[in-house]
């Protein structure tokens, strides 16, 4: 069966074959038996459904679904929603972090087999994952080049067999997490075992305005991580069921600006 996919919008993920389109039907369309849109971000279920729309006008059967529309995601197919070298060796979250959707959406951690080979770990907690498969992963990851740790690792979860295990990696970014800030701790007890990457392998996706949280304190975290040792990626928090919030110029900019690695480094540079 000939599927394309449609996405509402383009990622650093999103695939890049022939079978695969972003936004509506060109002028040229292939011939396929099945249309699938898939939407990751809640805010684009708008678009992704005018886009159900605009290529059922030449095909039969167009299918909606995708992360924002709570899809089951028990497997994995390399390539399928997810450019080749991005893989998913585990599902799920045993955690119930009120900002995230992984529970509601996965469930609890679930590991998948066999595991697909990639450079770039798209796990959304790798770590909650028994020994051995972690050791099954990493013995994958012996293989690859640029090796990117994108779903991040726990912080709480970066002990010393697994940072012994990771030097042996080639590695170019691990994300960590400090969404809040009772994290702060566990990210530089981490950070020190992983302090052999140095600051530009180690990111830090950084949760801002969660719950009302003031710029200044959000501030406050984000030099925070800076001076544990790790790169900040500021994240403006959106809810998942409810309008998105329109975040100021100010708040913007304070993302915009702790998200560009250059930008950072020009500001902590030595005067």
């Amino acid at each position: 069966m000939k599927v394309l996919r449609v996405f509402p919008r383009r990622t650093s993920f999103t695939p890049t074959d022939a079978l695969a389109f972003v936004g509506d039907p060109p002028l040229l369309r292939p011939a396929a038996d099945e249309i699938r849109v898939s939407c990751t971000f809640t805010w684009d279920k708008t678009k992704a459904e005018r886009l159900q729309q605009a290529w059922g006008q030449y095909y039969d059967k167009v299918l909606l679904g995708g992360p924002a529309y709570a899809s089951p995601c028990d497997d994995f197919t390399p390539g399928l929603y997810v450019r080749p070298g991005v893989t998913f060796t585990s599902r799920g979250c045993n955690h119930q972090c009120p900002w995230c959707l992984v529970p509601e959406r996965e469930g609890k951690l679930r590991l998948l087999d066999p595991i697909i080979p990639g450079n770039i770990i798209q796990d959304n907690n790798l770590l909650q994952a028994p020994r051995p498969h972690i050791e099954k992963v990493f013995a994958m990851l012996r293989g690859q080049r640029a090796i990117e740790f994108a779903g991040g690792l726990e912080t709480d979860l970066v002990i010393d067999w697994i940072a012994e295990a990771l030097a042996g990696l080639r590695v170019k970014q691990i994300f960590l997490a400090c969404d809040s800030d009772g994290q702060v701790q566990a990210l530089r007890q981490a950070v020190k075992r992983l302090h052999h990457f140095g600051r530009d392998k180690l990111r830090c996706y950084v949760l801002l305005g969660y719950r009302g949280e003031s710029m200044e304190r959000g501030l406050a975290r984000l030099e925070a991580v800076w001076e544990a040792g790790a790169m900040p990626f500021a994240q403006c928090y959106q809810p998942p069921h409810l309008k998105q919030i329109e975040y100021s110029d100010e708040w913007r900019h304070l993302a915009r600006f702790w998200s560009r690695p250059a930008a950072m480094k020009a500001m902590h540079a030595p005067k």
